[in-house]
């Protein structure tokens, strides 16, 4: 496919796609900025995917698996208010729900202390280049485009780095979950 014609398949697939993929994130995003990012995120991402030469075999499929990935993790957010809502719908845990509560007296508070000291501990593990974009698209909220214009790094390069940090992220994760386990 000439390049000519990736851009002509892109901008139709794209205004196709836009209404429904539009509704479907406003149904689970109440935040209309925050839902028009997420939109432009996988826009940018089909592009991005397109141009790496990797076409997509079901491109709107493809896109509501994206956007779906894409509104967990802005519930994943470590702010008060996003850990209370649900990742997908009533039925999905949360982050919260994950951790020991805070009410179960000092046992729970001493394992919700550690988890918190190992999580931070994995994070300061990292190349400084992968924790800062982690910490800033996964706890302050930032978008990738956001990240890039503030450190004048290029989206595709942050995904990267944030995609090597979640690999050893979720590596000490599964460390700790054994030692957790065996106790």
């Amino acid at each position: 496919m000439s390049l000519d014609e990736q851009d002509r398949f892109l901008t139709e697939t794209m205004e196709r796609d836009k209404p429904r993929l539009r509704s479907f994130i406003r149904r689970r995003v109440k935040d209309a900025d925050q839902a028009e990012d997420i939109l432009q995120e996988v826009f940018y991402e089909l592009v991005e995917t397109y141009r790496m030469m990797k076409p997509v075999e079901t491109v709107t499929g493809w896109m509501f698996t994206v956007a779906r990935n894409r509104i967990t993790d802005m519930f994943r957010k470590k702010t008060p208010e996003s850990l209370q809502q649900p990742v997908m719908d009533d039925s999905s845990l949360t982050l919260e729900d994950l951790l020991p509560s805070r009410d179960a007296g000092p046992e729970a508070a001493y394992a919700r202390e550690v988890l918190m000291d190992l999580i931070e501990e994995a994070l300061d593990e990292l190349p400084q280049a992968q924790r800062e974009v982690f910490i800033a698209h996964e706890i302050d909220g930032l978008s990738f485009k956001e990240i890039s214009a503030a450190t004048g790094v290029g989206v595709s390069t942050l995904l990267s780095r944030k995609r090597y940090a979640v690999l050893h992220l979720r590596e000490r994760l599964e460390e700790m979950k054994d030692v957790f386990e065996s106790r």
